[in-house]
């Protein structure tokens, strides 16, 4: 079996052209060099080298024995630097799956954070809803996911909560109810809702309070997106209730934001998959999902 030392001396030695110059560019000695050299030709079992007056003369065969051991050194080089790669997190895909209105706000500046950091690793985000989310997540199909929790377990998902957030109501600008810092529910019973699809988390949860202080909401329009629904409310179309992130969203000479009253609150929340541990690559975008959430938090929009 020849070493990788032999086969580096015998490459230095060829490239070179003598043993002085080939321990120099590896930093070892002559006799070294030498020694090197005579092993790996007793392993070649042909003759690499004709000895005249103290000076070696490659033969054709080792000539021809070079460039295969070029080959294979390169080989191992880029070998190295791919594990290397790996292990810094430098190379590999992620899939990442993600509600809505998280791929609208923090996640693009985490992505950005993560790639001026990791140029060379792919990332592919997918907008999905907490159900298609736990799908993803049980059938192991993403390495990360990001969502709420509002009642919902992961289904073969570990859980880590990164914030807590607290619904807000959005009205436009002028709107009857704009002096008001905290708006009880009750007082949105005569309004147009703008709102998210039926099956979101939060439209449920929504939902619920509504029906238990017995108000029945005019639902004017449902979007499946909050970046829709603050649009709709910027124009004037209606009010809405959103996840605090949409602040990211909202322009402040349009929409007035405000509390609930009651509050209504959530986690967001990281899901990993079971038995998938997350690769260098996938821990870094966790960590630049932690520093956006960091900065959401001294904003005072999540706590």
């Amino acid at each position: 079996m020849f070493k990788p030392q032999e086969l580096k001396a015998f490459d230095a030695y060829m490239r070179l052209g003598g043993v002085k110059l080939a321990a120099e560019q590896l930093g070892t000695s002559q006799p070294m060099i030498s020694r090197l050299l005579s092993s790996l030709e007793d392993k070649a079992g042909f003759e690499l080298f004709q000895r005249k007056r103290n000076r070696l003369a490659p033969t054709p065969e080792a000539f021809r024995f070079h460039q295969t051991v070029a080959r294979h050194l390169a080989g191992m080089r880029t070998l190295e630097q791919e594990a290397s790669a790996i292990a810094s997190g430098q190379v590999g895909h992620l899939v990442i799956a993600a509600q809505p209105i998280f791929c609208d706000t923090f996640l693009l500046d985490a992505l950005a954070r993560f790639r001026k950091d990791h140029p060379h690793a792919t990332v592919q985000i997918v907008d999905v809803g907490m159900a298609e989310m736990l799908r993803l997540i049980s059938e192991q199909r993403c390495d990360l996911a990001f969502g709420i929790t509002l009642n919902a377990e992961a289904f073969g998902g570990d859980t880590l909560s990164l914030a807590r957030c607290e619904a807000q109501c959005i009205l436009p600008k002028g709107h009857s109810l704009g002096d008001m810092k905290d708006i009880p529910l009750p007082r949105l019973r005569k309004e147009m809702f703008i709102d998210l699809s039926q099956g979101s988390p939060l439209r449920r949860r929504i939902d619920h309070m509504m029906e238990t202080i017995h108000v029945h909401r005019t639902i004017a329009a449902e979007l499946r997106t909050i970046h829709g629904i603050v649009r709709l409310v910027e124009r004037g179309e209606g009010v809405a209730i959103v996840d605090p992130v949409a602040h990211q969203l909202v322009d402040f000479d349009k929409i007035s934001i405000h509390r609930l009253m009651p509050a209504i609150t959530w986690d967001i929340a990281q899901f990993v998959p079971h038995d998938r541990p997350l690769s260098t690559a996938g821990q870094a975008f966790a960590e630049a999902v932690s520093d956006e959430i960091e900065n959401l938090k001294r904003a005072g929009i999540v706590s």
